[in-house]
């Protein structure tokens, strides 16, 4: 008999598959990824701690005034002012949400449906400037709007964008006008 016909007439059966190997496996990742996330949930509680000093943040008044500047978007957190990295995450500043602004004489009014609502009144607005991220966000060169703002003795930066991006240039434009209004008054 020739070598092929050999071959062709040896049984061979088709490989079986190691189920157990498998789901050994899969059970070992989903608890790598559990860890994972574990580890990443205490770093978040862990610099919420860190942050405990950082006054609670102002509600706002019964009436601020009228509205000078409304806007819906998106705020996308807060840092420690000039270092776009360093996430304040204390009285919950560091959670992402849905974002109602308004300004008025009174202040900066935000109000984050699923998320706590704060005040920034006029006295405490240091600054406005368009930007391009903050932690955990980039976008494009001046698609994100940035108000500087004291909170106890700490200058913050929380990123916002509007659902309009062109209404940003006037956000700054009047907070900036109104926070020199506001200095000049002092």
């Amino acid at each position: 008999m020739t070598p092929e016909i050999l071959l062709a007439a040896e049984k061979q059966s088709a490989e079986v598959t190691d189920w157990a190997a498998r789901i050994g496996w899969l059970v070992g990742l989903a608890l790598f990824i559990a860890l994972v996330y574990w580890l990443m949930r205490e770093g978040w509680k862990w610099r919420g701690t860190l942050q405990g000093g950082l006054p609670e943040p102002f509600t706002a008044p019964e009436e601020p005034g009228p509205a000078r500047l409304s806007m819906s978007g998106r705020y996308h957190g807060s840092t420690t002012a000039g270092q776009w990295l360093d996430r304040i995450v204390a009285h919950g500043l560091g959670t992402r949400s849905r974002v109602e602004l308004t300004l008025t004489d009174a202040g900066l009014d935000v109000v984050r449906p699923g998320a706590s609502d704060f005040f920034v009144p006029a006295d405490r607005l240091r600054g406005a400037r368009l930007d391009k991220g903050i932690a955990g966000k980039v976008l494009t060169e001046g698609g994100l709007l940035v108000v500087t703002w004291e909170l106890g003795d700490r200058l913050i930066d929380s990123g916002f964008r509007s659902d309009q991006a062109a209404e940003h240039n006037d956000w700054v434009e009047t907070l900036n006008q109104m926070i020199n209004k506001t200095e000049g008054a002092r």
